[in-house]
């Protein structure tokens, strides 16, 4: 499915030597995919409709797992509907804020259905899963070098870590939860 890709196959098969219906392309887009969608813990790409429940604790804002936020389509606080705009306000990077006064300090009191993600996946994204799905699909596993008679291939840093700077700065610019990591 198409959607499991962050970014386009016939963009990948640019960079190689195959079409864009290659089954080994497409594999190295979709592992490249997950990587990338595993690091920033969020699927990146826009779902609507999803419903979490969240414990209050006790203050003016909580944080919804996901973002970007497109919408939030209802919240219930212990089952009874608060409006947005009066009951909540909302954000883009996911926070919720009651309006008139705190959330309470209880478990599974907030239940929130709301849409996120990106309908068009950021070009910085498709970069870098190009990139990793370039060095995936090029690398065998296992392997650091290569040679032929006089000719040699060394892969370098990259295939041996499994990511490059740029990957690491496109993940922290999109990662979420980050403060629950010792």
């Amino acid at each position: 499915m198409a959607t499991d890709f962050l970014a386009d196959p016939a963009e990948l098969a640019a960079w190689l030597p195959v079409g864009e219906d290659d089954p080994k392309l497409l594999a190295s887009l979709k592992a490249a995919s997950r990587r990338f969608r595993g690091a920033v813990r969020h699927p990146v790409t826009l779902t609507a409709g999803d419903t979490v429940t969240l414990d209050g604790r006790g203050g003016h804002s909580v944080h919804l797992p996901t973002a970007p936020v497109v919408a939030v389509t209802s919240l219930l606080l212990d089952g009874e509907e608060l409006a947005d705009g009066t009951g909540f306000a909302w954000s883009e990077d996911g926070f919720i804020r009651r309006l008139a006064g705190c959330w309470p300090d209880r478990l599974r009191c907030i239940t929130v259905t709301y849409d996120h993600g990106f309908a068009e996946i950021p070009e910085d994204i498709q970069e870098v899963v190009i990139d990793q799905a370039r060095a995936m699909y090029r690398v065998q596993p296992g392997v650091q070098t290569i040679q032929t008679g006089s000719e040699s291939v060394t892969f370098g840093a990259q295939a041996a870590v499994g990511v490059t700077a740029q990957w690491s700065a496109v993940v922290e610019k999109y990662q979420l939860n980050r403060g629950d990591r010792a």
